[in-house]
């Protein structure tokens, strides 16, 4: 374990994904805790920062090693993923008619062929 700058063994970044992700669901939990004072909610807060970070490292990687393999037969077939875009609204359905004198308003669902997507 590598060691810090006043001598103490500090905590290495995990190499595996599971093992990022439980690390910082512990130091999530540390900070949700309220126990923490002030240097060790930094110290703990820096780690999940460096942890986030090291989380995004491994899952681009691995989305590279993905487009690569999908890749190999000469055809692209990766679409990559888009950050701010707006998913495609479903078209509201408009409100039944009153049917019949009983007041009922139930409606009938729109047959599972019509789903836009």
């Amino acid at each position: 374990m590598a060691k810090d700058s006043k001598g103490k063994a500090a905590e290495e970044v995990p190499e595996q994904y599971g093992d990022v992700v439980q690390r910082l669901e512990d130091v999530v939990a540390r900070l949700e805790g309220g126990t923490l004072t002030l240097e060790e909610s930094l110290k703990s807060f820096e780690e999940g920062i460096k942890l986030v970070r090291r989380g995004e490292q491994l899952l681009n990687t691995a989305e590279k090693r993905i487009e690569e393999l999908l890749n190999e037969d000469g055809r692209d077939v990766v679409v990559p993923l888009q950050t701010g875009v707006k998913a495609p609204t479903v078209p509201s359905v408009p409100a039944p008619t009153a049917r019949g004198s009983s007041g009922s308003s139930r409606t009938t669902p729109p047959p599972e062929d019509d789903v836009p997507f």
